[in-house]
């Protein structure tokens, strides 16, 4: 199992918070501990978004919890009630569900307390909680930044890869149908792993003007290569659901979609290399990989098989469009690339980590 740098950061904000409690003389360390598990960020960024907030969420279950004590008691049931206004409270100023489990812990660690100095040990909880939040917002800050640029192009290249290899299979009738049913489910849940990665890199923030421009740069050449990724899933999940009737189309057309696909696909592929600097640049030649596709010609003769044929003749429009989307998508990705690295020659896509 790989240890991320999450994990890790999880772990250390812990350990400090707990020794800094016992440091402080803290008569409940444990709690400093629970909230940094709950205070960690996956970015900097997100650090000082949401420590106002749960610093914000710890006073609201403080001062609610020490309420309910005096008026209620700290009956097992009073305290899930007052959990329960917390919760909604928390709700109506739209607070994160993290931040709410946050304010959660705040009431109970308050109204557990049974000591006779109730404020006291009340105040000291809180303190720890605090104590917790500072010191996962400190780790976040110092310890192992992340690599955001990095992980979200190896996540694209692989989920890529992969989804080329399925419709390469899928166009030659070679996959296996509920392999490749359990597959597109996975995709989806990588894409949207990879959605979430280039919101967390698009939030990194950069302070020098240069560094700047040159990340939104990069962020337009990934926008760029997901929506490329996204075009060919839609185009395998388009194979996947039409697999049996394209066997039953001409046979001189089936050979002619394999290739010209094929042609896509390995355009998509050479696109990909050429984004990670794989493939020899010579200064006098352009990149380019989409010349010999002719994906716009294809489409119109799949519409003209099945013209005359009323019943069946909108069966393939949706492949037909999807098939498009893809050839537009790519021809935009072509472009990009060749500006970037026309232009921008001393600027690369990180996505190999150092070592």
């Amino acid at each position: 199992m790989k240890l991320g740098a999450r994990m890790l950061k999880t772990g250390l904000a812990v350990a400090i918070a707990l020794y800094a409690a016992s440091l402080l003389g803290f008569s409940s360390p444990v709690f400093a501990g629970i909230a940094a598990v709950f205070a960690i960020q996956p970015s900097i960024y997100r650090s000082f978004q949401t420590i106002l907030e749960q610093i914000q969420a710890n006073i609201i279950g403080f001062s609610i919890a020490v309420i309910a004590f005096f008026t209620l008691g700290n009956d097992p049931f009073v305290i899930g009630f007052t959990a329960i206004i917390v919760i909604g409270i928390c709700m109506y100023i739209k607070m994160s569900e993290t931040t709410i489990s946050l304010a959660i812990v705040a009431v109970i660690a308050v109204m557990e307390v049974t000591a006779m100095d109730f404020f006291y040990s009340a105040f000291m909880r809180f303190s720890s909680l605090t104590l917790g939040i500072f010191s996962a917002f400190l780790v976040n800050l110092l310890f192992l930044p992340p690599k955001y640029e990095t992980k979200l192009f190896q996540r694209i290249d692989r989920t890529t890869s992969e989804i080329l290899q399925w419709l390469r299979m899928t166009n030659r009738h070679l996959s296996d149908d509920p392999s490749l049913k359990g597959e597109i489910t996975r995709f989806e849940e990588e894409i949207r792993k990879i959605d979430n990665t280039y919101k967390l890199f698009s939030e990194e923030r950069t302070y020098m003007k240069k560094n700047r421009r040159s990340k939104a740069r990069k962020l337009i050449i990934f926008r760029q290569l997901i929506a490329t990724t996204k075009e060919s899933f839609d185009v395998l999940k388009g194979f996947h659901q039409l697999n049996e009737k394209i066997e039953n189309i001409p046979v001189n057309f089936q050979t002619a979609l394999v290739q010209e696909l094929d042609k896509v696909i390995h355009s998509h592929e050479r696109l990909l290399l050429s984004a990670m600097g794989r493939i020899r640049k010579n200064p006098n030649e352009k990149l380019n990989v989409l010349l010999e596709t002719n994906i716009p010609h294809l489409v119109e003769t799949l519409i003209q098989v099945y013209q005359e044929d009323e019943d069946r003749r909108l069966i393939f429009l949706p492949l037909a469009a999807q098939l498009m989307e893809y050839h537009y998508e790519l021809s935009h990705l072509e472009t990009l690339l060749k500006s970037y690295q026309t232009y921008y020659q001393d600027e690369h896509l990180e996505f190999v980590e150092e070592e």
